[in-house]
């Protein structure tokens, strides 16, 4: 009987334990947190009056805060003063989390507790999430838990909501996984999500950081061009302030000719508040530098191009000893006649198409007439930078600048006949003027045989009277000899 009496003792007691440690394991949470973040941790119990208390390992546990007769203490536990307890809800909060912080909370109310296991990543940017373009983008994520060490697996989505597979440069998990991203570019600019997973303990959680890559919206070589006499505006936009880049850095604008010298025409940086300030003009007449603005752009103004203007211009942002740039590069272009002016009737003229610097051999110049015919055009060879055209009769010309087959600029110059009054004019003109000169000629050389036969003469009166003297003074001697 004993044995039938102890029998179902011994069942009642083990299913107690039992029940005992399933309580025990539901109540035993696990959460995460990040560092430098906050973290809301949740008490089960409904006291008034509870304590909740921190441990790590296998030291004992302090008190975190104290909740008592609707009263706060604050305990001597490293979080004590970053942490907050909701008198209705009794939840716990902890600000500014450290990695340091791992460990179980324990929210006690008066003989029943619950404890949560509290895991604390910590996610480092390099560079504080501040980058150049082609820069590598590296991730460290720290984990600490004081008992179990999940193993993570981690997934990256850009600023664009795309999975993007880094580089895994370190995997010392579960407490510490490096990873690197190659050759930013300025769209990668924004905010990111790194995505950690574990199925034991089961544990998700999404961790966003911002990427600022700083640049212009367009760093390709940029090749404009222009009419001699036109008026043109080169920019620059910056994207700084639409990324929200609050680091210094410093700007400058260059020009070069050909192989010329280097010339600078603006130095600026980038204030704390966003706005661009130039520290230095240039002082050159050929060109305009506006004042810098909000609209973080930088600009230089070409008033009635010339030739000369052409070159290279070349922007450049200069960060943390590193710098990019954004090259334009501008190809002037003209059409004049040889001689100006209307056509005389007969007459030849030359029209000449011309660019200010070397072209690539993709670029040609087009002589063409309208309403012409397939004789009337005139093509470059490759790498020329002028072509001309004989012209007999009048009309209009236009001539193209050519890239592939794309037209990207157009110049037209008409040629006018001259009227056949102005034509006699000239004829008269030049007919008057060959015989003026005959006139002036034959002049010449009448005044030249007249002064020839007055220097003669002279001469002849000169012997004449050189005879004379001499004939005389031998009379004199022979008169003397007597």
């Amino acid at each position: 009987m004993e044995l039938c009496g102890t029998a179902p003792s011994s069942v009642r007691a083990v299913f107690m334990v039992l029940q005992l440690g399933l309580t025990h394991i539901m109540a035993h949470q696990q959460q995460i947190g990040v560092e430098g973040k906050e973290v809301i941790l949740n008490c089960k119990r409904q006291d008034k009056d509870v304590t909740w208390k921190y441990k790590y390992g296998a030291v004992s546990s302090t008190t975190i805060i104290q909740l008592s007769t609707g009263k706060i203490f604050k305990g001597r536990a490293p979080m004590s003063d970053r942490s907050e307890i909701n008198q209705n809800s009794k939840h716990l909060k902890v600000s500014n989390l450290r990695i340091s912080d791992a460990g179980t909370y324990i929210c006690e109310g008066g003989s029943d507790s619950n404890s949560i296991s509290l895991h604390v990543v910590k996610l480092t940017i390099s560079s504080n999430g501040h980058f150049l373009p082609d820069d590598d983008l590296e991730l460290t994520l720290m984990h600490n838990a004081h008992n179990s060490q999940p193993r993570f697996s981690i997934t990256l989505f850009n600023s664009h909501n795309s999975i993007v597979t880094p580089d895994i440069l370190q995997n010392e998990a579960p407490r510490k996984y490096v990873l690197k991203l190659k050759q930013l570019k300025t769209t990668d600019s924004g905010t990111w999500m790194c995505h950690i997973h574990s199925d034991s303990p089961s544990i998700s959680q999404n961790i966003s950081f911002n990427v600022k890559v700083l640049g212009f919206e367009n760093t390709h070589l940029e090749r404009m061009y222009a009419a001699v006499d036109s008026t043109m505006t080169l920019s620059w936009h910056l994207n700084f302030q639409k990324i929200g880049w609050k680091e210094f850095f410093t700007g400058q604008l260059n020009w070069k000719q050909g192989n010329a010298i280097t010339h600078e025409l603006l130095d600026f940086n980038a204030t704390a508040d966003g706005e661009l300030r130039d520290t230095k003009k240039s002082s050159q007449v050929l060109f305009d530098i506006p004042e810098m603005k909000r609209d973080s752009t930088v600009k230089v103004k070409l008033p009635k191009i010339k030739l000369r203007h052409s070159g290279e211009y070349k922007c450049q942002l200069l960060y943390n000893r590193r710098y990019i740039q954004s090259k334009t590069e501008l190809v002037v272009m003209q059409v004049s006649a040889n001689p100006p002016g209307p056509l005389p009737k007969g007459a030849e003229m030359t029209l000449l198409c011309q660019v200010s610097s070397p072209v690539p051999s993709n670029v040609h110049l087009l002589w063409e007439r309208v309403n012409g015919t397939q004789m009337d055009i005139k093509k470059s060879k490759q790498s020329e930078t002028e072509v001309e055209v004989k012209v007999t009769a009048a009309g209009m010309w236009n001539c193209h600048l050519m890239e592939d087959n794309n037209m990207k600029l157009s110049l037209n110059y008409t040629v006018e006949e001259a009227p056949v009054r102005f034509s006699y004019t000239i004829i008269g003109v030049i007919t008057g003027a060959g015989v003026l000169m005959f006139v002036l000629v034959c002049l010449g050389m009448m005044a030249g045989m007249s002064w020839q036969r007055r220097r003669q003469r002279a001469k002849r009166m000169a012997r004449a009277r050189q005879y004379l003297l001499e004939k005389k003074t031998c009379q004199c001697q022979h008169r003397m000899n007597k």
